[in-house]
């Protein structure tokens, strides 16, 4: 039986994040859990990984397979699962700092600790695999509404978030992840990569960067790499050939037709597969009064 009381969290907050869904996602998962199918977890769009943390302690599987073509959020998942008590020594010094510093002083801070992070960016590779995920979970607890977001030049851009007292390391809940991580492969490359591994023993879920449902909402600036309707489309290649094997496939993103009815542009897509519209809050947007319900489309080929 399936129970949403959730224990290991997300260390990142991310926009986009399943948690707020995982009850409404939980009533769409394919029969083959309960059978005992399914031995295998693929996430091709890790960002937070909220479904994998919750899934993780609802089932046993034999091994995962995650990817995240961001490379600082990748190290960052290698660095728990590898140095999570190196990690945890440089994150509660950065807590240490920021909560005895003045309201002036943490601004201060928040950019210092900014320009330090994209110093490792403008490298490209570094040794300090440690601190520079050190600094991505500080920036990420610190920095407004928890964006990850780049420029054209690939620098990590977001403003102070002018947060008091947030827990930058939560030192039980990483040891958690860490422990969890020890059965997955981590993975930085694209989603279709996937393809190599999965077979008629796997569950495969899609969280991709979603389709702007506005000419506004044009938020795709995770990586300097821009998820348009092209890669919206290769992806559906990538789902189809999953369907071929077997796996079983379940598919996130946003409802065109919250702006326009006559929208079909995932209907049509992914036309022969079953759809269902998931409520949701918008949060991520700078006007408060515009931050509302809406619906979301799951795609499934159970």
């Amino acid at each position: 039986m399936i129970t949403t009381e959730r224990q290991i969290k997300p260390f990142l907050k991310w926009a986009g994040g399943k948690g707020q869904l995982i009850d409404q996602i939980a009533l769409h998962l394919p029969p083959a859990f309960k059978t005992g199918r399914i031995k295998k977890y693929f996430e091709p769009f890790l960002g937070g990984g909220a479904l994998f943390f919750w899934l993780s302690e609802q089932y046993d599987f034999e091994s995962a397979y995650l990817y995240e073509i961001n490379p600082s959020v990748n190290v960052c998942y290698q660095v728990i699962q590898k140095n999570i008590g190196k990690l945890i020594k440089e994150l509660g010094q950065l807590e240490l700092e920021y909560i005895s510093a003045s309201e002036k002083g943490k601004e201060k801070l928040y950019y210092d600790k900014r320009e330090e992070f994209n110093v490792f960016l403008r490298r490209k590779v570094s040794n300090s695999v440690v601190r520079r995920t050190a600094l991505l979970v500080f920036l990420n607890k610190t920095c407004f509404n928890g964006l990850y977001r780049v420029n054209s030049q690939g620098e990590f851009n977001v403003p102070f978030g002018r947060y008091k007292n947030p827990t930058i390391c939560n030192e039980d809940n990483l040891y958690a992840v860490s422990e969890l991580l020890q059965k997955a492969e981590i993975f930085c490359g694209d989603f279709a990569q996937c393809l190599e591994y999965a077979d008629n023993e796997s569950f495969v879920y899609f969280d991709p960067p979603y389709r702007p449902i506005s000419t506004t909402a044009s938020f795709t600036s995770y990586s300097k790499d821009i998820f348009d309707d092209q890669e919206q489309k290769r992806l559906r290649k990538v789902y189809g050939e999953l369907d071929k094997k077997d796996a079983c496939v379940m598919l996130s993103n946003s409802d065109p037709k919250n702006v326009n009815p006559n929208d079909n542009f995932f209907d049509d897509l992914y036309r022969g597969y079953r759809i269902e519209r998931l409520n949701a809050t918008r949060l991520i947007n700078c006007n408060a009064e515009r931050r509302g319900s809406i619906t979301e489309i799951l795609v499934m080929n159970y």
